[in-house]
């Protein structure tokens, strides 16, 4: 026995209801020894209720870690819980939930929006998979490979974006499980892009390129929509590429070259029309320019004529006898008036008006002439 024991039970000292110590070595229950042993739990009913309780509360703390009969929902996500394999139909909201070990089970599932790409070029997929491990934010597939009208190969580059409903996501897990998304996404997608791509020869899907993009998107709705319950809610589709084949793309592209060279020619066609016929307007304008030059003053002369004309008749019907002997009275007294400082002043008359009076200054050549003979 160890000596911290052997210690313990020399100073222990008996009770009333143990026999005492009997040197004998014929009085105690070990024979030869004499020493009974208790348990140093035993030491009363008070002491036993407290280490029970003790041990049992330690025991629930341990069951609860290493059980862990709880779940946390985030945001964007909801719970299903599963009672012996049954679902329950109204899906769990984000927070703390609690429930039985062994006999229950809450499934996390997110419902944020999700992005599936049909691609050669992306190699990686990203997302929230170490977040929740059957989860995904982003998917990346191959390309979708498909036959065109004439049976060339094609392939499809996509991007598909969606969410699960919320309120039917513990319908949606029951029946179609954990990997939904390829029963239900990929499988339409692909199913899709196959039927509406196979309606048209390769050289005419870049052209067609806006009006396939809807047709996909919008069968895509359709057939989704269509299914019971409808468990995903389609956000979009985009139609990112149209890998044609290498012959059709070289076909395509001597159309193209050909098409540019031609809207080229007809460009410069137009602009040297529209040269043409920006000179003629030019003279055109001139012309007309001059044209509206001559024609006013055409048009001042005649007025000018018109007028001198009109003037004319009018003082022509406006000189009557008695005006014209009148207007010789007025002559001849100007005369009279200029004699009377002038006398030596020579005027001849013309009776009638038709010759202009004269005037000679007789006194102005006679000083001239004495002046010349002076000389």
């Amino acid at each position: 026995m160890p000596a911290d024991m052997n210690d313990y039970f020399k100073k222990r000292k008996p009770s009333q209801n143990e026999p005492e110590r009997n040197d004998s070595g014929d009085g105690g229950n070990n024979g030869g020894g004499g020493i009974n042993f208790e348990s140093p739990f035993s030491g009363g009913g008070a002491n036993n209720k407290m280490v029970a309780i003790f041990v049992l509360v330690i025991a629930l703390v341990l069951g609860f870690f290493v059980l862990k009969p709880y779940t946390i929902i985030n945001s964007g996500e909801v719970g299903i819980k599963v009672r012996t394999g049954k679902f329950y139909e109204k899906p769990l909201p984000p927070g703390l939930h609690f429930y039985i070990p062994f006999f229950e089970q809450i499934i996390p599932v997110n419902t944020r929006v999700r992005m599936i790409t049909y691609s050669n070029t992306e190699k990686n997929e990203i997302g929230d998979n170490g977040y929740r491990g059957f989860e995904g934010g982003l998917r990346h597939n191959p390309a979708i490979q498909v036959l065109d009208k004439r049976g060339l190969t094609v392939y499809i580059d996509l991007a598909v974006q969606y969410r699960l409903r919320p309120e039917s996501a513990p319908q949606t897990i029951e029946k179609w499980g954990t990997s939904w998304e390829e029963k239900i996404i990929n499988s339409k997608v692909r199913e899709v892009v196959r039927d509406v791509i196979g309606r048209y020869p390769a050289e005419q899907l870049p052209e067609m390129r806006n009006e396939i993009a809807k047709a996909i998107q919008t069968k895509i709705k359709e057939a989704i929509d269509s299914l019971p319950e409808k468990p995903v809610i389609l956000s979009s589709v985009e139609l990112r590429t149209i890998d044609l084949p290498k012959k059709i793309k070289e076909q395509i592209e001597r159309v193209q070259i050909a098409k540019q060279e031609v809207t080229i020619a007809e460009q410069m066609k137009e602009k040297a029309k529209q040269d043409a016929q920006r000179k003629a307007e030019i003279a055109r304008g001139e012309a007309q320019k001059k044209r509206i030059e001559a024609q006013g003053e055409a048009d001042r002369i005649s007025i000018e004529a018109g007028a001198q004309a009109k003037a004319n008749k009018l003082i022509s019907e406006s000189l009557t006898p008695s005006l014209l002997q009148l207007e010789q009275i007025k002559t001849q007294k100007g005369f009279n008036q200029a004699l009377k400082v002038n006398k030596d002043a020579k005027i001849f008359l013309t009776p009638g008006g038709a010759v202009p009076n004269i005037w000679v200054d007789t006194k102005g050549r006679e000083q001239k002439a004495v002046s010349t003979q002076n000389q």
